[in-house]
């Protein structure tokens, strides 16, 4: 068993803490809402603390090989500054988790009262690329991870501008960051291949990314510690995602909310309405094998 650290945040003592993962646009952010909704929980989306350490270490992997200790303890560290609990705590909170919490813009105070508080729990993006650094610094964290029909992640990605800047040409670090899981590039024909894709190909390769991850995640972690949920079952039955996240998590947990309105059931999905032939040609390129795997077909 790898050695326990304890860590004290708000003087609690943080056990257990429940991490929500997926590739970009999965719904890992709508469980993380959920999960925040939910009596005895702090959860945080997005802490300026947190996305640093996070992105440290999913955008350069060699920060953390033969650093394990070392880079363990800078995501504790970066967890206890982001759950920290204060009078105007929320106000550096990024906006999202602001809007989970149901705070206006400019409204003061925290969104969580410390009485009652047992649980701890984070839902920023891009956890999934750095979940070995997350499992080292807390070996008894609880994980949720999304997996989404990829094109329905990548037709999300090409509409977001924060997602799209990772493929600036001034950002990637596919030749100095060798293999590259944020980035999807884990082979040499993968670095090869990077500069014909288009939008949605490089998309297509971070959601398979993120989906080898978790696959690898998967084969090291206990069912009591690891549970997966499909984005789809959840807008379609919210109330049954609420259910396994409770007797997965030992609390109540509320239940999802995927999308504002649900769509009509007889409407296709996003990605047939917005992904061209092309793209979806790029798309079936790079992660055909991995949609098919989790029986995402036309």
């Amino acid at each position: 068993m790898p050695p326990r650290h304890l860590l004290f945040v708000n003087a609690r003592n943080v056990t257990q803490p429940v991490f929500v993962i997926g590739a970009p646009h999965s719904g890992a952010e709508a469980v993380g809402r959920a999960l925040k909704a939910s009596a005895g929980f702090h959860v945080t989306i997005g802490q300026q603390a947190v996305l640093q350490a996070v992105y440290g270490f999913a955008r350069r992997p060699s920060l953390y090989s033969g650093r394990g200790d070392a880079a363990a303890a800078v995501m504790r560290d970066a967890f206890a500054q982001g759950w920290q609990i204060g009078p105007a705590s929320c106000l550096a909170c990024a906006p999202q988790c602001r809007a989970a919490a149901g705070l206006r813009e400019g409204e003061v105070g925290p969104c969580t009262e410390q009485r009652g508080l047992t649980r701890f729990g984070d839902a920023s993006p891009d956890l999934s690329y750095c979940a070995e650094a997350l499992i080292a610094a807390f070996p008894d964290a609880m994980i949720v991870q999304v997996v989404r029909d990829g094109r329905d992640t990548v037709a999300a990605m090409l509409t977001d501008q924060v997602a799209m800047s990772w493929f600036r040409p001034s950002v990637v670090n596919i030749e100095t960051e060798f293999p590259n899981p944020f980035y999807g590039v884990e082979e040499d024909a993968d670095r090869l291949l990077w500069p014909s894709l288009t939008g949605a190909g490089k998309c297509a390769l971070r959601w398979r990314g993120a989906i080898r991850l978790a696959a690898r995640l998967r084969r090291t972690l206990a069912d009591d510690q690891l549970k997966t949920l499909r984005y789809e079952d959840m807008a379609r039955n919210p109330g049954a995602a609420a259910t396994a996240l409770s007797e997965f998590t030992g609390s109540p947990i509320a239940a999802p909310v995927t999308a504002p309105a649900k769509r009509p059931r007889a409407e296709a999905p996003d990605w047939r309405r917005t992904l061209s032939y092309s793209q979806l040609g790029e798309v079936e390129k790079v992660a055909g094998e991995e949609l098919r795997r989790l029986g995402y077909r036309g």
